[in-house]
């Protein structure tokens, strides 16, 4: 009963969300003008919360990041790395399937049960060691997967980069989620600190290419972002897209 509890309440979030984004996007999408990209017709309001999330990370987030890659050595970073993959692996091997991709499940399952018993609750990753190859995927590939859209690109506050489809599925991903069943609200609450904090000190370098070679830091990692996960829904094989044209061809004069 429990199970079948939380199952209707995260559909219900989940389209509930759905249907709030849905809003936000008839509201302002007609704001953006036949120029739009159209993968980006938000761009106006995307761009407004991309400026937000800049100052933020330039302000704390990028500094506290520099401070823990500084302090902490290499190994301890990777670590800490491993053991916030092996929780994704759990998530990843469910989701793989739900898109029916057999061996990709066991192999998933297959790498958290042996980091899990073998590589210190994963710290170490004992799996790739043995050739066991990681899967990654989430809630919004599955969607992918079975022919849903990705819709408008979205920047989210503080989180970044989506799109209205992984949006969506954040808060079946939430469900997903091993930390969410730590009971410890400080705890839980710590170990999602670090692992953003980790991720983000990991793309320290990346954001400072950015900065020095983009002349449009927004442009260059929108089409990025959206690029790197189309190939990762299509297990990095995605079948070309047809694009349409930027503007109605003109018409012949009798």
């Amino acid at each position: 009963m429990m199970h079948n509890h939380l199952l209707q309440h995260s559909v219900a979030d989940f389209l509930r969300r759905g249907a709030l984004l849905l809003s936000i996007f008839a509201l302002v999408g007609c704001a953006t003008g036949p120029s739009a990209n159209p993968k980006d017709p938000l761009e106006p309001l995307n761009r407004t919360v991309y400026g937000f999330n800049d100052a933020v990370d330039r302000a704390v987030i990028k500094p506290v990041a520099t401070v823990y890659r500084d302090v902490l050595p290499a190994p301890v970073r990777t670590g800490v790395t491993n053991f916030f993959a092996n929780l994704q692996d759990a998530w990843s091997g469910f989701n793989n399937a739900f898109q029916l991709k057999g061996q990709a499940s066991a192999e998933s399952f297959m790498r958290f049960g042996v980091n899990t018993v073998f590589g210190l609750a994963g710290v170490l990753d004992i799996a790739s060691e043995m050739g066991i190859e990681r899967h990654t995927k989430d809630f919004g590939h599955t969607l992918g997967f079975w022919g849903v859209g990705p819709g408008p690109y979205l920047v989210l506050p503080l989180l970044g980069p989506s799109t209205l489809r992984d949006t969506a599925a954040i808060s079946i991903d939430s469900q997903g989620n091993l930390l969410n069943n730590v009971s410890d609200v400080p705890a839980r609450s710590s170990a999602t600190a670090i692992n953003l904090l980790n991720r983000r000190a990991r793309l320290l370098e990346a954001s400072q290419m950015l900065d020095e070679v983009a002349l449009d830091p927004y442009s260059f990692t929108r089409d990025a972002f959206l690029q790197r996960r189309r190939s990762s829904i299509f297990d990095g094989d995605p079948p070309d897209e047809v694009e349409a044209p930027a503007t109605e061809p003109a018409s012949k004069s009798p």
